[in-house]
């Protein structure tokens, strides 16, 4: 089901300091996601989105959105990707990210991007513009398999396009890198698969990688990505269940190899493990993005 509805804010402050992402506020334009990762947090009770499936778009985005930065005094980066994909299947025709960015670079300000959805190339041209001050985008990818991720994500774009996205926005000058998480415990956190994601990225031009090696568990959350390993992948929830019982957060095996893993590989081609944030300017200073 697509419906509208009204929002009351759009931007909401991040706990500070946000040292993974550099992120000062958060922007969802909708609520409810077409990619339907099994594993996705966002289906959790705390959240109050009651079907996940449901796409609300929040049909006064655009006015609240200018109301909200004309009003902050003090520039900081705005996150997309935290309840929904700024870059699902919808946004192609309703463009409603893409009228989002040109608000948020006539405000000159920053905004980092996480994404699935290889679209977000369609917006070069405003990000370009917005990097003016600062713009990152974000791919997610935690398997170098497009067969993989297609079970997983089932309504993302594959994986091979993200990678081409990424180079193509990369040649642009965007700076651009991708966020490794989650790492699914028996499923996704073997060397090879880490190294493959490393080298793969760093072909593309990225510039960081963020990892997470495990994946959080919680009531509805943990109910649907149970029912999906067992069509998946028969007898995992069972290796979950007796791993992790009830337990928040499912760690990958071996956390401490793997990390040295990612580590000697992302050396080895000249990644960073973690993203450059954006600075404000001072009088006669310049961006440092390193």
């Amino acid at each position: 089901m697509i419906s509208q509805i009204s929002a009351k804010t759009l931007l909401s402050p991040v706990k500070q300091p946000d040292t993974w992402f550099g992120l000062s506020y958060s922007m969802n334009l909708y609520r409810g996601c077409q990619h339907q990762c099994i594993y996705c947090d966002s289906r959790s009770e705390c959240y109050r989105i009651e079907n996940f499936s449901d796409i609300l778009i929040k049909s006064n985005a655009i006015e609240l959105l200018d109301a909200e930065l004309s009003h902050k005094r003090k520039k900081g980066t705005i996150g997309t990707g935290s309840m929904n994909d700024p870059y699902m299947p919808i946004e192609n025709k309703l463009k409603l990210t893409r009228r989002a960015l040109e608000v948020i670079a006539l405000h000159a300000f920053p905004v980092h991007i996480i994404t699935k959805g290889a679209l977000v190339e369609r917006d070069a041209d405003i990000l370009r513009e917005i990097s003016r001050v600062y713009a990152a985008v974000s791919f997610t990818i935690t398997t170098a398999s497009d067969e993989l991720g297609k079970k997983m994500e089932p309504g993302a774009s594959l994986v091979s396009e993200r990678l081409a996205a990424l180079e193509s926005l990369s040649s642009q000058g965007i700076l651009t890198g991708i966020t490794m998480m989650p790492i699914l415990p028996f499923i996704e956190d073997g060397e090879e698969n880490i190294r493959n994601i490393v080298e793969k990225a760093a072909a593309a031009g990225a510039k960081y990688i963020i990892a997470g090696f495990g994946v959080t568990l919680r009531d509805r959350q943990r109910d649907y990505f149970y029912h999906y390993l067992d069509k998946l992948f028969p007898g995992y929830s069972a290796k979950y269940r007796l791993a992790f019982g009830n337990r928040y957060f499912a760690p990958a095996r071996d956390i401490p190899r793997l990390e040295y893993v990612f580590r000697e590989n992302c050396e080895k081609h000249g990644v960073k493990m973690g993203m450059p944030f954006y600075q404000p300017q001072t009088s006669g200073s310049q961006l440092a993005l390193f």
